[in-house]
């Protein structure tokens, strides 16, 4: 009997013991592979929301990186863009490279003046090619210039425009709200670009 009951303690042990190492190992592997993301890494998404919010800046009103237009851009290279994700992979990881080579920083780490002038050249075909190979600098922002006003313009139910901040800007009603004008107090404006709650 006595040994017979050792013989179950150690089983039970090792049996939780390895349920625990198993448990550990899956869920370490979920912090490395799974991503809230549908395509795009963590790294170039917060490269993407710098460059979106240069396109679409913050004034009276967020821009594009409070209104979730890299979210847009994201879920759309899950379905409707699939054609574009080379494109997209490829064109964020040149325009890296060269920014680091041109001022010795990360794009995102730059003030936004200095982010505007090498958008500008960008735009402007005065951009370094080294590192880009099937697309041109110029034709990668256009693209990534009119995907982000779909984003930003186009209904949240696609993953941008968050809480219809277009609608809003223009003074529109929703869509589904026909000769009634919501937005006339606008006590949203309390808005603070900086804080915390408003995706800073």
């Amino acid at each position: 009997m006595i040994n017979q009951s050792f013989s179950r303690r150690e089983f039970v042990r090792l049996l939780t013991g390895g349920t625990a190492a198993v448990l550990i190992s899956f869920n370490t592997a979920c912090k490395n592979k799974i991503s809230r993301w549908r395509y795009l890494q963590e790294e170039e998404i917060g490269l993407l929301d710098a460059i979106v919010e240069q396109i679409i800046p913050t004034d009276d009103f967020p821009g594009g990186k409070w209104a979730n237009v890299s979210n847009y851009i994201d879920k759309q290279l899950d379905t409707y863009y699939i054609n574009h994700q080379v494109e997209y992979r490829d064109g964020l990881a040149a325009f890296e490279k060269t920014v680091i080579q041109l001022k010795s920083k990360k794009f995102e780490e730059l003030p936004f003046p200095e982010q505007t002038a090498i958008l500008e050249k960008m735009e402007g075909g005065d951009f370094p090619g080294e590192y880009w190979k099937a697309h041109s600098p110029a034709g990668f922002f256009d693209m990534i210039r009119q995907h982000s006003m779909q984003g930003f313009y186009g209904s949240p139910v696609h993953g941008g425009n968050r809480e219809y901040i277009s609608y809003h800007m223009l003074g529109l009603d929703y869509p589904n709200v026909i000769g009634q004008n919501r937005y006339n107090d606008l006590s949203w404006r309390k808005y603070n670009p900086n804080s915390i709650e408003n995706g800073k």
